[in-house]
């Protein structure tokens, strides 16, 4: 029977167990390393993109805000409840972000460019924030815009109503683009405000803001 030398065994035993633990320490420190990954439901929209106008008439595009988080959502300003109390979160997310909100871009696209002009949803996203960025454009260009997200709308008239008496039905909820503009997250209408907040935390801590 061969003679088994303990102070070598102890020594293997104790070289395995200490290459055990670097490897692991390693495979955490990797997996740190790397942002998760989007939520499921943002996956199958990947880069939204959008080419819509401002308040001031300047262009602007997904392209503006790499390096910063963008809170999308679409709406209309003559909306009698859904898109305020939207726009009213958006507010209190600023808020509760406090110096990181710098870090984050908030936007509201209309689904109804026909009413609301730029001065229009200027001046409407200001009264409840002034950082909250309005955006329309050419009808075919907000429709771009909206399938880029998933988002529907249509104009619903009553019969004998005048060209200028319509409601808007259309998706609600937001959506938050990450650094590069990829979609990380939606969120359903009426999400509390502390799970948007968290979330966009944790998309800050991801990209070191």
């Amino acid at each position: 029977m061969p003679v088994l030398n303990r102070g070598a065994c102890l020594g293997a035993c104790a070289l395995v167990l200490a290459l055990s633990v670097t490897s692991a320490v390693f495979a955490q420190s990797d997996a740190a390393s790397k942002p998760p990954p989007a939520d499921a439901s943002a996956q199958a929209i990947s880069t939204p993109r959008y080419l819509l106008m401002a308040p001031n008439g300047r262009s602007v595009t997904s392209e503006d805000f790499r390096g910063r988080l963008q809170l999308v959502s679409f709406g209309f300003t003559s909306c009698p409840d859904v898109c305020p109390t939207t726009l009213l979160e958006m507010t209190h997310v600023l808020t509760a972000l406090g110096a990181r909100a710098q870090y984050l871009q908030p936007i509201f696209i209309t689904v109804d460019p026909q009413r609301d002009t730029a001065q229009v949803l200027g001046a409407y996203t200001a009264a409840f924030d002034a950082r909250i960025l309005g955006l329309t454009g050419p009808a075919a260009l907000v429709q771009r815009a909206a399938a880029n997200f998933k988002v529907q709308f249509e104009k619903v008239q009553e019969p004998g109503a005048g060209p200028d008496v319509y409601t808007m039905d259309h998706s609600a909820g937001m959506f938050l683009l990450g650094p590069d503009g990829n979609l990380v997250a939606k969120f359903g209408y009426g999400a509390p405000v502390t799970e948007i907040t968290e979330r966009i935390q944790h998309w800050l801590t991801v990209a070191g803001k």
